[in-house]
């Protein structure tokens, strides 16, 4: 077993840290930071999130994380059911301690009409993470715990160092189950939140 695997594998809770970033920002409020503490933040090109009240800030993301969240947001638009909308960098809020913003999503059409700053939890059928150098161990053990535990059914993983391969967890109760990954150069078959099939690779390559 590869260490790579023991880590997709450990269900082991992992506390948010605050990423470096260039320049130098003076935020409002003190820790524990709330939903509504975001919301003063400046809009200065860094992602803010909050785990339990630590924040965790990450850069912008590159141009080609940007490519693989738009490849495969267009693939999920292209086979999704007219009720469900797949959508990019949307807040998604589980608690007034915990606001995440996942690379892309999939929620209700209805829904993109009716909220306003922040899905629930309840709203959300797929959650997906693009991973990069500075948020590897939070997409593999942060917020895939913390998606579990806020119930949401299907969480997807891109490693783009890995080819890229996609990663799939399905909740299994109150925590997901060990994921399942489709590499570079084989069509992954999925089921849920609809069918969708599509080879990992094509997140990643130039169009045309």
């Amino acid at each position: 077993m590869t260490e790579g695997e023991i880590r997709d594998n450990e269900w082991v809770t992992a506390m948010a840290t605050t990423e470096s970033t260039t320049g130098s920002t003076v935020l409002p409020g003190v820790p524990p930071f709330t939903a509504d503490d975001l919301l003063k933040f400046p809009d200065d090109g860094n992602r803010y999130e909050l785990f339990n009240g630590s924040l965790l800030v990450s850069p912008a993301p590159t141009p080609l994380h940007q490519r693989v969240a738009s490849r495969l947001c267009m693939i999920l638009e292209a086979v999704a059911p007219l009720e469900l909308e797949p959508l990019q960098t949307v807040n998604l809020r589980a608690s007034d301690l915990d606001v995440w913003i996942p690379d892309v999503v999939v929620v209700p059409a209805a829904a993109t009409e009716s909220v306003g700053l922040m899905f629930a939890p309840r709203d959300i059928r797929l959650a997906v993470e693009v991973v990069s150098p500075s948020s590897r161990a939070q997409d593999r053990l942060l917020k895939a715990g913390a998606y579990a535990a806020a119930g949401i059914p299907v969480y997807w993983r891109v490693e783009m160092d890995e080819g890229p391969t996609l990663y799939v967890y399905e909740l299994d109760g109150k925590t997901y189950a060990p994921p399942t990954a489709h590499k570079a150069g084989t069509v992954a078959e999925l089921h849920s939140p609809f069918p969708v099939s599509f080879d990992p690779a094509d997140l990643m390559r130039r169009r045309g």
